[in-house]
């Protein structure tokens, strides 16, 4: 009997307590995220289904992990010999490549910022630590292969551009 009473007790005091918070909440009509960098993404909780926090046996990057908006922008890159480049990733999916001026195409998967160039080439830029790295593949090896090589990626626009 006593654990139903107190079920009921803690019951009684999740239905009151949350909906509170929501109310509190809603009278801005938003709520406002902060990264652990310090940059914020505000989202209209009209437009907000519903909140999940990933379990144990669930990956956590998709909820906590760098989002596919967090890539976009212009990365500055070694090229594996010395020298330094640039990739753009744009909001549309498009990607820029400034060695010989090449095009391409960019999805978020996993976490990571895939891209796949016109002249068969692949990066990925992916979060390693606190910082990224830029991995490339030649012309015939997929993501999952060995790098040729791994350098420093840092983003130079940290907002979408």
């Amino acid at each position: 009997m006593r654990k139903i009473l107190a079920a009921a007790a803690l019951t009684a005091l999740f239905l009151f307590t949350v909906p509170n918070i929501f109310a509190a909440t809603s009278k801005s009509g938003t709520i406002v995220i902060v990264f652990k960098d310090g940059h914020r993404q505000t989202y209209n909780l009209a437009d907000i289904e519903r909140v999940e926090f990933p379990t144990a046996d669930q990956p956590s990057s998709s909820a906590f992990g760098p989002s596919r908006g967090h890539f976009l922008g212009k990365w500055e890159c070694g090229d594996g010999q010395g020298g330094n480049f640039y990739i753009t990733l744009l909001e549309d999916g498009n990607a820029l490549r400034s060695i010989g001026n090449v095009h391409g195409k960019w999805n978020y998967v996993n976490g990571e910022a895939q891209v796949t160039w016109d002249d068969g080439a692949e990066d990925a830029i992916r979060k390693v630590g606190s910082s990224y790295r830029k991995f490339a593949y030649t012309s015939g090896k997929s993501f999952t292969d060995t790098p040729a090589n791994v350098t420093n990626a840092i983003n130079t626009t940290p907002k979408p551009i």
